[in-house]
This record gives C-alpha cells, sequence and structure tokens, in this order.
C-alpha cells in the first residue's frame, strides 16, 4: 500500500509565496477607474507566480499532491466585477499546467463553506454554481482536468436534513455536467456524517473524501472500517486513487479546529483500518503548519515497523 501525501496552498518557509493576496471590493471600488483592471491584474501576477513558485518547491521535495489557493484571482465572481482572468494570462495558466503534467502533480481545489447546494435560497445555488464555474475554469486553463477535483461540503441542514438532502439533489441539477465531473464530497464536522455523504455520492455519482477528523468529531452511529470499503469504491471509474483528508484536534476543548501538526497517535487507527485494506491512496494534511506538519507526520509514520518511505511525501506500508 503506498500512500502520497500533500498539503495545502501555502508552503511555510517558502519566504513570500503567498498564492492568496487579495483585493476587497471596497479596496477595489476606492481606485480610480482607470486603474481598477491594472489592481486586478497586478494581484493576480503575483498569485500565478507565486504558485509557480511553490509548485517548483514541490517538485523539489517530491511532493506530487498540492491544493490550489481558490483565491487565485481577487473578486472573479462578484457579481460587479467578473472579469476576464484568462485571456490576459493564458501563458501563466499553461505554464502552471506545464509543470502539472510533466511531473505528475496532483492538483485540487476547495471552495469556501458559501459553495453549497442546500440552500432554500436561489441565488445562494446560482452563486454556488459560478463559484464551481470559476474553479473549473481554472483547471481547464492549466489543462488540469484530468487529475484535477473541486472538493465541497454537503452544505446546511437549515432545519431538516432530509428536505435538504432532497433539495441538494435538485439544486445539483443546476451544475453543468463537465463541472459535476470533477466535482467531490467531504463529510463534515457537524452536520452530515459519513454515511450521509457517502449516500449522497453514490447517488450521485460522485467520489468522496473521507476527512478523518471531522469523522472523529462527528462519527453518529458509523462503524468506519465498515464504510470504508464503500468511499474506496466510489473512486472507481474515475482516473485518480482515492483521497483522504487528516488533522488532529487543537484541543479537547477546541476538538474541531485543526492543530498545528498531526498527531500519529490520533490518526493511527485510521492508518490501521485501511492497511487492512491495501489500497493505495492520497492523504491531503490539513494541519496549521501546512508542508512542516505532512514532512513531520511522514517522518512520524516512516517509523512505524513495516513501513518504508519511498519519497520525502511518500510511503510504502
Amino acid at each position: 500500500m503506498k500512500i502520497r501525501f500533500g498539503y495545502v496552498a501555502n508552503p511555510l518557509g517558502l519566504w513570500d509565496a503567498s498564492p492568496s493576496k487579495s483585493l476587497t471590493f471596497a479596496r477595489y471600488s476606492a481606485l480610480p477607474q482607470n486603474e481598477r483592471m491594472d489592481k486586478l491584474k497586478a494581484v493576480t501576477a503575483q498569485n500565478l507566480h507565486h504558485t509557480k513558485r511553490i509548485l517548483y518547491y514541490n517538485i523539489a521535495h517530491e511532493i506530487k499532491l498540492y491544493r490550489l489557493s481558490s483565491s487565485l484571482v481577487p473578486l472573479a465572481t462578484h457579481p460587479e466585477v467578473m472579469w476576464d482572468f484568462l485571456t490576459p494570462f493564458k501563458k501563466e495558466w499553461e505554464e502552471l499546467g506545464q509543470l502539472i503534467q510533466q511531473f505528475k502533480l496532483r492538483v485540487s481545489f476547495h471552495p469556501n463553506q458559501f459553495t453549497l447546494f442546500t440552500s432554500p435560497r436561489a441565488e445562494v445555488t446560482e452563486n454556488a454554481v459560478k463559484d464551481m464555474e470559476y474553479h473549473y475554469k481554472m483547471l481547464h486553463a492549466m489543462n488540469a482536468l484530468e487529475s484535477g477535483i473541486i472538493n465541497i461540503h454537503i452544505g446546511g441542514a437549515y432545519g431538516d436534513k432530509q428536505e435538504s438532502l432532497k433539495r441538494f439533489h435538485q439544486n445539483l441539477k443546476k451544475l453543468p455536467v463537465d463541472i459535476k465531473k470533477h466535482m467531490t464530497l467531504e463529510n463534515d464536522d457537524k452536520t452530515y456524517d459519513v454515511e450521509e455523504t457517502l449516500m449522497t455520492c453514490e447517488q450521485e455519482s460522485i467520489p468522496m473524501i473521507l476527512d478523518y477528523h471531522h469523522f472523529m468529531a462527528n462519527k453518529g452511529e458509523v462503524d468506519l472500517s465498515h464504510y470504508l470499503p464503500r468511499i474506496f469504491h466510489a473512486w472507481n471509474g474515475f482516473k485518480v486513487m482515492p483521497k483522504v483528508h487528516l488533522s488532529s484536534p487543537k484541543s479537547d476543548q477546541a476538538y474541531r479546529s485543526h492543530a498545528d501538526f498531526v498527531s500519529l497517535d490520533f490518526v493511527l487507527p485510521f492508518l490501521k483500518m485501511a492497511k487492512e485494506m491495501n489500497q493505495d491512496f492520497d492523504i491531503m494534511i490539513e494541519a496549521k503548519q501546512k508542508n512542516l506538519a505532512m514532512l513531520k507526520l511522514v517522518e512520524d509514520i516512516a517509523a512505524l515497523r513495516g513501513v518504508k518511505r519511498i519519497s520525502s511525501a511518500t510511503v510504502e506500508w
């Protein structure tokens, strides 16, 4: 069983490399009309340049998994801006894509919690579709659709979980089929547990990302060992292997919050469970210390009996 590891957005220790420089609508609006587009382009150019630096960092450190920042393009989906962020940066998007293709990197996006399909408000669904389109356009511009995914949560319960799930299936019909093909769902830490998320994925033929920390915070009556084979099976027919999110609690009092690093003791029961299946899969680390937490966990796992480290971010067990 091979496990590859990755991290989210911003590698710590790489100087001034944030791919998420922002421009608020208030700041944008305060600029003279003739300066607004230049400012949008300047921030986007910086974020794309930093993303290229990050990809080179990942390549140098044999890190095949990376979650791109959803904030690469400021105000991309704002109804009063909605600008063309592809044409002016065609070369930059293609350069990122060339690195992704050449070094077989697996990239993904994780839109924010407002990208959901359970709301009774039509405008929330419309905005969710726009946000998914934005992420899809970036993957397309980078020629990263073959392995690129866009991961979201089911959303809120709005006082009636069953009605909200029905609404999810109904609202999801508004998402273009080409985009839905690159969508995944993740269980959350408060509302939709592993069983509910998996059933939704199976009904929509969408792969499921297991978040183990969320599972531990929101177990319900679920015995994870009974569901893990089905979760991994949901990826059958897709060109990429199953993916899991790992983090550990900040404290008992702040259980849902991510700690700086990932506790091996916390995640080891899951890893042993996965070992029983003996299937290759990928792990995205969602700890505060980003790539540093990822590398530390890889070291800790590699120290276990029977585990062999085969690159800086891959182990074989």
